[in-house]
């Protein structure tokens, strides 16, 4: 399958690394121009560096917003008013005991995991609608369904996304606009090795164990990389995926509770 996207127009946020960043390479190499999007203007001019390193020929565009706030989309719709495909990959974790949670701990997860994408959507979404083509596109985690009682706020944000997109495909049903979500398990992101670091010092020999206790549980029986979850993406962003749309794609890598 070869896909072409030349002349199509992609944001991807939270592009700095990761997913995302993956994400943002198989774009660029695809033909589409990307915008890169990161809080720091330094790792996004890193990452855009990084892509056109990898022999991306397309404009590469680079731009630090906080996204998670109003501001900060703003100044994304100022400086790119309309996109053909919109991946929401913005997002962010951190471990605290269920019973210390603050509300401010809640309101930050959707912030950034659920509200942005949202805002985003509903931008971008309108320009889609009128040229009868278009792609939305939310990242979520299977932690929304196997539940890590350390990473609550994560875990039901992440649920709610599959919702929100739901919801998009819903409503712009026979539009020629579709909206998906990927839902992957533990990737092998420098955070997500990091975290399994913290929890004993070895990731490698974590991973192995992980796997060891949950015979079945892990269908590729390792952890998925991160340009495995973006070719997933890819596949969504192309022409196609045009026939699909309202669906929830597992990438598998599976969960361990409690990993930080």
């Amino acid at each position: 399958m070869q896909i072409d996207l030349t002349g199509k127009r992609a944001i991807v946020t939270g592009s700095t690394a990761g997913i995302g960043l993956a994400v943002a390479q198989g774009l660029a190499l695809a033909g589409a121009e990307v915008v890169i999007t990161g809080r720091s203007s330094a790792r996004v001019d890193d990452a855009c560096a990084m892509i056109r390193a990898e022999g991306a020929s397309v404009p590469i565009m680079g731009l630090a917003a906080d996204l998670a706030t109003p501001s900060g989309a703003q100044a994304l719709f100022e400086a790119v008013p309309e996109a053909d495909i919109l991946v929401n990959s913005l997002g962010t974790y951190h471990a605290k005991p269920l019973f210390d949670l603050e509300d401010e701990d809640w309101q930050a997860a959707f912030d950034v995991n659920v509200i942005s994408a949202a805002r985003l959507s509903r931008h971008y979404v309108s320009r889609m609608k009128e040229k009868s083509w278009g792609r939305l596109i939310f990242v979520s985690s299977q932690m929304a369904h196997n539940v890590p009682v350390d990473m609550a706020p994560y875990a039901a944000s992440k649920a709610a996304l599959q919702a929100v997109s739901r919801a998009y495909a819903k409503a712009l049903a026979g539009s020629g606009v579709t909206a998906n979500v990927v839902v992957p398990g533990l990737t092998r992101t420098d955070s997500a090795l990091a975290a399994l670091d913290r929890a004993g010092g070895d990731s490698e020999a974590i991973e192995r164990a992980f796997l060891a206790d949950n015979p079945g549980y892990n269908l590729i029986d390792r952890i998925a990389t991160p340009q495995e979850v973006a070719n997933l993406c890819l596949y969504l962003a192309s022409p196609f995926s045009s026939a699909t749309t309202g669906a929830a794609l597992r990438v598998e890598g599976g969960i361990i509770d409690g990993i930080t």
